[in-house]
């Protein structure tokens, strides 16, 4: 298996890059590689021109200002292993980077490449979407910023342009009073998962303030679950742990494929968040 020829280019800038995906048909950034060289391989992409960011040494940075965790685009998968920050954000991000693939995919993927690429069975996707996520993307007009609900369109597809680079991700920090839990169902470790549920409850005296609920794998895109969210708020979070699957799994119609069929991915989607749930009362 051999990819179709390309030109390559390995920029030293953010400007450099933005001005060769400018320039070039159909050109493609490559930080990881770990989705887009398979698919070179098996010829599904033929990219005309690769634009290699690992030369940008100012995307390869994890760090925290002002309320806000900023991933650059060059971080792996495998920095977030070990918590990158002190409190329950890093703790979240630590458990759901264990289920990324295999270690040789995690110390070469990129989150904010992940994100790119827009899978919707990819845990850093799902937890974009449920954390609120902005991404900051550069392009020959300057810096954007946008909102995951917003970035995230339809498979593989996002509101990237394709002379733009996403160069970070910013995730807002998570207080004392906000509670993460994370499930995920592969048939073997390091599958892509057929359902995963980010839970994230924000507790006051006991009680749920506020909930938020994201899936992976049963949809076009990573989802929330609004109808999921408020139908706990104002419970303790061990009494919404018996109900939440079942409002989460009642609120939508997954999809089918040749891996699980809608119904199968509905429990699924019930014992997941379920499992989620429980596992932020515990954090």
């Amino acid at each position: 298996m051999k990819p179709a020829a390309f030109a390559y280019h390995a920029p030293d800038s953010i400007a450099g890059a933005i001005e060769l995906l400018s320039s070039a048909d159909d050109a493609k950034i490559l930080a990881g590689g770990q989705s887009l060289v398979p698919t070179m391989n098996f010829r599904l992409a033929r990219p005309a021109a690769l634009v290699d960011i690992n030369r940008i040494v100012a995307m390869d940075s994890v760090s925290t200002a002002d309320g806000v965790l900023e991933i650059g685009a060059l971080a792996r998968h495998a920095s977030f292993e070990s918590p990158v920050e002190p409190g329950r954000l890093g703790q979240i991000l630590a458990r759901v980077a264990r289920f990324i693939g295999h270690h040789p995919i995690r110390i070469r993927g990129t989150f904010v490449g992940s994100l790119a690429h827009a899978d919707p069975a990819a845990e850093w996707c799902v937890v974009a979407r449920t954390l609120d996520a902005m991404m900051v993307a550069a392009g020959p007009s300057g810096v954007r910023y946008i909102d995951a609900e917003t970035f995230f369109q339809t498979l593989f597809s996002t509101d990237l342009r394709p002379n733009e680079i996403l160069t970070s991700v910013r995730l807002p920090l998570l207080d004392a009073t906000q509670h993460a839990g994370f499930a995920e169902y592969a048939r073997r470790t390091g599958d892509f998962a057929l359902t995963m549920a980010l839970v994230v409850l924000d507790v006051t005296d006991g009680v749920i303030e506020r909930a938020r609920i994201g899936l992976g794998g049963v949809a076009d895109k990573p989802i929330r679950v609004p109808d999921a969210e408020s139908a706990i708020v104002g419970m303790r979070p061990e009494v919404a742990a018996d109900v939440v699957g079942d409002a989460a799994a009642s609120s939508i119609v997954p999809l089918g494929d040749i891996h699980g069929s809608p119904e199968y991915r509905t429990d699924l989607i019930r014992a997941m968040v379920r499992r989620a749930t429980l596992d932020a009362v515990s954090s």
